[in-house]
């Protein structure tokens, strides 16, 4: 439990229990029985964080129009089975059993098998678009006799590229200049960059539940403390969710994060886009807070269901007046082999990192970037439709095999990105990962994307299977899902989970 506690209204608890809907059978039976089912429900699945203190037994009675005892009695039922906790004077909280989160190697990626039999499901990445790549190398080889001069140290990034990247967020809605822009190694150098600035060791994060996973053990590693926002799922798991800003609008306004960090263009993992409208509301409140909020854009370009019209403007672009820092990458949309990324941000900002980034790493390769910066400027609009349409492809036969062959398992459709976020039907994910091993398909499971071993019954499923390899994969994940399957969260009451 972190020093700062969520703490849950008696309202607020009322909406997510009647949002936690359990199998037929678990609506029949005593009525604090159901209620400890709903709580253990919106805990194991996330969307109730671990450590987030619950309204006092009288205070809830009345909101639910129960008698005090049936929620006293659904309270103590939790207890016994370790979903909540209890000190006299400090209230009741939400926790997971001992023994219930998945062993760490689990959560944290497998070095990758060079096996031609290991089908890997566990990375989100496309491969390179060619014959754009290979003319642009060409084309970048030749234009590197006029750096080789120099020392070949650029801390803050070839000028071509800066003003490539710059000439983009412009034409997205978000004027920016080139000494706005800093190229980084990848997007997470980027991250790592900022998170070195802006953070203290022991300072609070406020993070979307799930999210990124590599940016969530980044984090931890740096010895920030993570306050996980749940998303919120108004439509249920077949449909995509939103940020619940009240409850973002309460973590910052309570626990004071130095930093929110939020991707809100096709998220990685659930692939939600979020509005200009809830983008705005969330910036005033970080405003307000004095936090400072790091956007991961590095999906913003893979919006392979939508109309470019549609798409929101950069989210830098709704509040001037808000302490705003974007990272992007052309790892996503061109290729993750560059290693390009970049941190947009103030001028004495960029230059504040490029200073400090020559203790560990002067630059990034100058033909890496000078590569980048040709598939940019002459060869984007053609890169982007061709990847865009790898993934449309990839979700359309990914989402036909996956109704056929695991009809229980549920989704929803985004209209970008690169990931569908599986909710297994109670099958643990690290258990279906153990599985996925030992008959050839590397999975991600969901609780390497949340905070204190949330989202145990999810995985996220890459939209990279090529369009014809789609059934045999899922086949795959179906052969795992039977042994998986025994190790089956089952309540104590004899509940099964419904997974959300």
């Amino acid at each position: 439990m972190t020093e700062w506690q969520s703490t849950v209204t008696p309202p607020a608890l009322a909406r997510l229990l009647t949002s936690a809907r359990l199998p037929e059978p678990a609506r029949h039976r005593p009525a604090y029985r159901t209620l400890a089912s709903q709580v253990r429900l919106l805990v194991s699945e996330g969307r109730l964080p671990v450590g987030a203190r619950l309204p006092a037994e009288r205070e809830l009675a009345q909101a639910l129009s129960l008698s005090r005892t049936t929620v006293a009695t659904a309270y103590e039922t939790l207890r016994t089975e370790g979903y909540l906790r209890s000190r006299r004077g400090s209230g009741s909280w939400t926790a997971l059993p001992e023994g219930s989160r998945p062993p760490s190697d689990a959560l944290h990626p497998v070095p990758p098998d060079e096996s031609e039999s290991m089908l890997d499901l566990g990375v989100a990445a496309l491969p390179a678009p060619q014959p754009h790549l290979g003319q642009a190398a060409a084309r970048a080889v030749e234009q590197l006799p006029a750096y080789a001069a120099g020392h070949g140290h650029f801390p803050t990034g070839v000028p071509v590229l800066r003003e490539a990247i710059a000439q983009r967020y412009t034409e997205r809605g978000l004027p920016t200049t080139p000494d706005q822009i800093l190229v980084t190694t990848g997007a997470m150098g980027a991250l790592h960059l900022a998170r070195r600035a802006l953070l203290g060791r022991g300072d609070r994060v406020a993070v979307e539940a799930p999210s990124y996973a590599h940016t969530l053990q980044s984090l931890r590693r740096g010895g920030a403390r993570l306050v996980p926002v749940p998303h919120a799922w108004p439509g249920g798991p077949t449909a995509l969710p939103r940020w619940d800003v009240a409850e973002w609008q309460r973590v910052l306004r309570g626990a004071a994060p130095r930093l929110a960090f939020v991707i809100p263009d096709f998220q990685n993992p659930t692939g939600a886009l979020i509005d200009e409208e809830q983008r705005r509301e969330l910036l005033a409140a970080a405003r307000a807070a004095g936090t400072t909020v790091l956007v991961d854009e590095t999906p913003a370009e893979l919006g392979w269901g939508v109309r470019p019209e549609e798409l929101p403007r950069p989210t830098a672009a709704l509040d001037r007046a808000a302490q705003v820092i974007t990272i992007g990458s052309a790892s996503k949309i061109l290729w993750g082999g560059l290693r390009i990324g970049w941190l947009r941000g103030t001028p004495g900002l960029v230059r504040q990192l490029a200073t400090d980034r020559i203790y560990t790493d002067v630059g990034t390769p100058v033909l890496d970037q000078l590569i980048a910066a040709t598939l940019l400027t002459e060869h984007f609009a053609e890169v982007r439709a061709q990847q865009q349409e790898r993934l449309r492809a990839s979700a359309e036969a990914l989402a036909a095999a996956l109704r056929e062959q695991l009809p229980r398992w549920q989704f929803a459709y985004p209209s970008g990105g690169l990931a569908f976020w599986v909710a297994t039907d109670g099958i643990s994910g690290a258990a279906l990962a153990q599985a996925g091993e030992r008959l050839g398909v590397r999975i991600a499971a969901g609780s390497r994307f949340g905070v204190d071993g949330a989202f145990e019954h999810h995985i996220r499923i890459p939209l990279t299977v090529p369009a014809p390899g789609a059934p045999a994969a899922v086949a795959r994940l179906a052969a795992a899902a039977e042994p998986a399957a025994t190790r089956r969260w089952t309540a104590a009451d004899g509940t099964p989970p419904l997974a959300v």
